[in-house]
């Protein structure tokens, strides 16, 4: 199986006359998915290797759940949501498929679509599992970013739009005759970003040059008689990368801009973005977001996956919490927090890291100008020698550290600020001239974990030597926590030519106070009303904070967290709308009282 192979569970340990019960550890997930990402065609005329997942398409079917993504070659398939296992299909799209759609038809058929040439072909199957599908005959032409809707009456629509120019489409379909077209094309919905902030082009919306954004990747849920037309903005490669909403009454609208928008919204912390998704009801009734992120280092185009839950309030404002959405979740089957922030806090943050060789250490962030700004660091060591790394703990996935080889000699060592109880680690690796441009098998990961709280006598708390996994972003939590200030990988094979991290993250709780109290919150909403200035007073001992907003005191349904600073400004507001704030210090303990929530006009 892959993806998550180490799953926690409840371990409880009898003595003779009574019982002791050790902490009962939550299954849990983390975001970006662990799953064996792709890797890509793009760019392979320029020799650019790197995998990537994007725009999610993911339903239930009898009771299980497929997920499929863009120029992946095949699919993915759980029975939990947290745990996939990549099916490689016997029909399918020549250059893999590009933008999915998939649509679940009352438990008979799955019906398909995303042809990169935009043909419009539809497949089909009954057993998705088996990877058996049949194709239909080509229905259209020039779509992309198609979404298949069927109501409950049996009625079809193909939603698409991908442009900075031109609006969302809509055209009815028959399914019982090759979903050959049976009405007239109606546009329905386009970008307003001279009022929402949100949809402006570029990095945290802003651009020197470009001010349209891109408006693309059309979704459609249908929650109690409302339809829910979600559309993602401004652009894959950055960190505002959202999905918002337009409700009507009808599959054809007319669509009304939904007032919280956008509902899916992650532009802050170690992972952004989360655009291009959508929305999966569970078996139990909780939805689900899928959406992608951006990892954008190799290329603009390498992304990553990401699963947030999401809910319909008493208004019927579809809404994600995507809070703390790349540390450590509880996992779809808990009762009552599945999704929710398991409380396990960033350990690892700023630790002292030290490696067994260095070919290069590279600082990297995408720019205004749609390009990068990119920092190679010069070699440092230590007062005994050690070559030191900057890039493994600094809660960026574009740095990266790039090892001399790709054997057993590579080592990380990461001395940690302050000692703590260890939940779970999160490895992400970086793809340093790999050299390889598609999907391809028997990729695997092989390495260690050791932890020591004195720096001299290890304990391994993860083995994977001998491991067939692949995993580009290995979640790796524990059967039980253990108490470390050190943390050692020890690598023994990885795909590529050399070993190359971006992030080594440790999870769990520390042993010493939460953050106080945030002071002197202050929020300057500019002349421009989709813009805002932040500045508050630095909290002792605080490694960042997480800014809360919504629509009403009781509606905070999006944040942004911030490390290391005590300022910050924000180009994403909608122009005519009354919003309230509020803030909250987190550090390696845990995360301080909020503070009173101010409104501001």
């Amino acid at each position: 199986m892959k993806g998550l192979p180490y799953i926690t569970t409840a371990v409880v340990v009898f003595f003779s006359f009574f019982a002791h019960s050790q902490e009962v550890v939550p299954k849990t997930y983390i975001n970006p998915l662990d799953i064996d990402y792709s890797y890509m065609v793009y760019n392979s005329s320029k020799n650019i290797s790197y995998r990537s997942g994007a725009d999610p398409a993911v339903i239930e079917f009898r009771g299980e759940y497929y997920m499929f993504v863009t120029r992946s070659f095949g699919y993915w398939y759980s029975k939990d949501l947290v745990n996939w296992e990549f099916i490689k299909p016997k029909q399918w799209f020549f250059e893999g498929s590009n933008a999915p759609t998939a649509f679940n038809y009352k438990d008979s058929l799955v019906y398909f679509a995303g042809d990169p040439a935009g043909y419009g072909s539809i497949l089909y199957t009954d057993d998705p599992k088996s990877g058996n599908w049949t194709p239909t005959a080509s229905i259209t032409s020039d779509i992309q970013d198609s979404e298949l809707f069927i109501d409950d009456d049996g009625k079809a629509y193909l939603y698409w739009g991908s442009s900075n120019v031109y609006p969302f489409k809509v055209k009815m379909l028959n399914k019982d005759d090759r979903f050959l077209e049976t009405g007239v094309e109606k546009e329905l919905i386009n970008l307003v970003e001279e009022e929402h902030g949100w949809e402006r082009f570029g990095e945290n919306n802003f651009h020197p040059t470009l001010k349209e954004g891109y408006m693309e990747g059309a979704s459609m849920t249908k929650h109690k008689g409302k339809y829910y037309l979600q559309y993602a903005a401004p652009g894959t490669q950055f960190n505002v990368y959202a999905d918002a909403a337009y409700v009507g009454e009808t599959p054809l609208g007319p669509f009304k801009y939904m007032k919280n928008n956008p509902y899916s919204f992650k532009p802050g912390g170690f992972a952004n973005g989360a655009g291009h998704g959508i929305t999966v009801k569970e078996i139990n009734g909780q939805y689900w977001h899928f959406a992608t992120m951006a990892l954008a280092s190799n290329s603009h185009w390498e992304r990553r996956l990401a699963m947030w839950p999401t809910y319909f309030d008493d208004e019927g404002l579809m809404y994600t919490n995507t809070s703390y959405g790349d540390y450590p979740l509880h996992a779809p089957n808990h009762p009552t927090k599945a999704g929710l922030h398991t409380g396990w806090m960033l350990l690892s943050y700023k630790g002292k890291a030290t490696v067994s060789s260095s070919q290069k250490q590279i600082r990297k962030s995408t720019s205004t100008d749609g390009d990068y700004d990119i920092t190679e660091m010069p070699l440092e060591k230590n007062s005994d020698g050690e070559i030191i790394s900057k890039v493994l703990t600094d809660e960026s996935p574009k740095s990266f550290w790039v090892a001399e080889a790709n054997d057993g000699e590579q080592w990380v060592e990461i001395e940690m600020l302050a000692p703590g109880n260890i939940y779970a680690f999160q490895l992400n690796f970086h793809d340093e001239d790999s050299g390889i441009y598609t999907r391809t098998e028997s990729l695997r990961h092989r390495f260690t974990l050791e932890v020591s709280e004195n720096g001299k006598d290890w304990k391994t708390v993860v083995d994977r030597s001998n491991s067939y996994i692949d995993a580009p972003n290995a979640y790796l939590p524990l059967n039980e926590p253990v108490k470390a200030k050190y943390v050692r990988y020890n690598n023994i094979e990885v795909p590529g030519n050399n070993l190359a991290l971006s992030e080594i993250r440790v999870f769990g709780k520390g042993l010493g106070k939460k953050p106080a109290k945030v002071k002197g919150f202050t929020i300057n909403r500019q002349e421009d009303r989709r813009d805002a200035a932040f500045k508050w007073e630095p909290v002792k001992g605080a490694q960042g904070y997480n800014i809360r907003w919504g629509i009403a005191p009781d509606k905070l349904y999006q944040s942004w967290l911030i490390y290391g600073e005590n300022e910050h400004f924000m180009r994403n507001l909608d122009k005519g709308t009354t919003y309230y704030f509020s803030i909250e210090a987190f550090n390696e303990n845990g995360i301080s009282e909020r503070t009173e929530i101010r409104e501001v006009k």
